[in-house]
């Protein structure tokens, strides 16, 4: 599940990657907390650094991947939009041969489904089917073709040049990426075809939205650190439209042949003084607000959030999302916690928080489940109850402006 962040917007304003090191955020932040009721993070063992899953390094390749004693490993491909993208099925060896529910996977901005296997690996030991997948043009996954020169006059087969694609973020192909590979679940013999789920973070928080929103076969939903709007708004940009109209060039200059695709892995800043790896496609990503489909969304939805999210506004997003869902939802924030502790001091809970809303949705009656589902848990949960600030730090001001939802006036002007 991966990086994110409502970036600087400068969407053209992209460095080539030559190296990339293990970036460790500050857990304290500079941003307040949003207005929702936090449990704490664990604090029980040593800090685990907050990092951005797309800057890790020496992660294995599918085909070096080799998990703990008791867990089942295959790769397989899905055929999405005619690009062969890699999955990876994760499963408890004991439940072999048994027709199991299921639960997708894939990362978010610039991460590769290999950051995903640890979760991965929970999800199987409490008894689901788990399959992760990068996108097209990340990790072990193809990427699009194009020709380097003009096509041949004979059509049909032809032998060509062509360049391959990689590395770019791309929310609607993405997203197609997660319809396909959808299908290609619930194709599977394994796979109990009317208990999938899905779960993704950062920028994959907002595709599960749109997801659901649009695909009935999902039938329980897990967004984490959710990010469903990426449009430009302040605080987080200070100058939305000319951010929008940079991107809209950028789209034309694309389009006309002026320029190509951004570079692989180019970085892109994040609105806080860092950045992200990937750059958007033209103004593809200023486009991307699967929020505004939440209301069309009838499947349970948990959100999972940090209390001191500070790349973007959690009120704009998840849970704006949380308040606008039909179906039954829940809200968990993780107090004290930035957006990449979620991948760190915060992973273990998270993930705990996902297997009990999956239990309680997609196992049959009389199932084993993590601890005894509470039947009389509300079926819609409140997405912004009272800040509960840590014991000595309460201030009478409550939450700051940088997680109020930002004015409609302050989007595009």
């Amino acid at each position: 599940m991966a990086c994110a962040g409502v970036l600087a917007l400068a969407w053209p304003t992209v460095v080539p990657t030559v190296a990339l090191a293990q970036r460790t955020i500050s857990l304290g932040g500079s941003a307040p907390a949003d207005a929702v009721a936090p449990i704490p993070l664990d604090r029980s063992g040593p800090r685990i650094p907050a990092v951005d899953p797309a800057t890790l390094q020496g992660l294995p390749s599918a085909r070096d991947y080799h998990p703990l004693e008791g867990i089942a490993f295959k790769t397989a491909d899905i055929v999405s939009d005619n690009v062969r993208l890699t999955a990876q099925w994760v499963w408890a060896s004991e439940n072999e041969g048994k027709k199991l529910p299921a639960v997708i996977m894939a990362p978010g901005w610039g991460a590769t489904a290999a950051s995903l296997r640890e979760d991965a690996v929970d999800l199987a030991k409490a008894g689901y089917l788990v399959m992760l997948f990068d996108y097209r043009g990340w990790g072990d996954s193809d990427g699009r073709v194009m020709l380097t020169g003009p096509r041949p006059a004979a059509g049909g087969t032809f032998t060509a040049e062509v360049r391959e694609v990689r590395g770019y973020i791309d929310p609607w192909e993405q997203a197609e990426d997660w319809f396909n590979a959808i299908g290609y679940v619930a194709a599977d013999p394994r796979v109990d075809a009317g208990a999938i789920g899905v779960i993704g973070s950062d920028l994959a928080g907002g595709h599960v939205i749109h997801l659901a929103a649009n695909d009935t076969r999902v039938k329980a939903l897990v967004s984490e650190v959710t990010w469903a709007d990426l449009r430009p708004s302040k605080p987080y940009q200070l100058n939305p439209a000319k951010a929008v109209a940079a991107a809209e060039a950028a789209a034309s200059a694309i389009a006309t042949g002026q320029q190509q695709y951004p570079a692989e892995r180019a970085h892109t800043p994040n609105g806080q003084g860092g950045s992200l790896v990937g750059a958007p496609v033209g103004a593809k990503a200023v486009r991307w607000a699967p929020v505004d489909e939440a209301d069309d969304v009838t499947a349970p939805a948990l959100f999972v959030l940090t209390q001191k999210e500070e790349l973007f506004s959690n009120k704009a997003n998840g849970q704006l999302a949380c308040e606008r869902v039909q179906g039954p939802r829940k809200m968990v924030m993780l107090a004290e916690a930035t957006h990449y502790d979620v991948y760190g001091q915060g992973r273990t809970q998270a993930i705990n928080a996902a297997i009990d809303w999956f239990d309680r949705r997609l196992k049959p009656p009389g199932a084993p489940t993590r601890v005894p589902i509470n039947r009389k848990e509300p079926e819609r949960g409140e997405c912004n109850p009272p800040a509960v600030p840590p014991a000595g730090e309460e201030k009478k001001e409550g939450s700051g402006p940088g997680h109020k939802s930002p004015p409609t006036s302050g989007r595009f002007n």
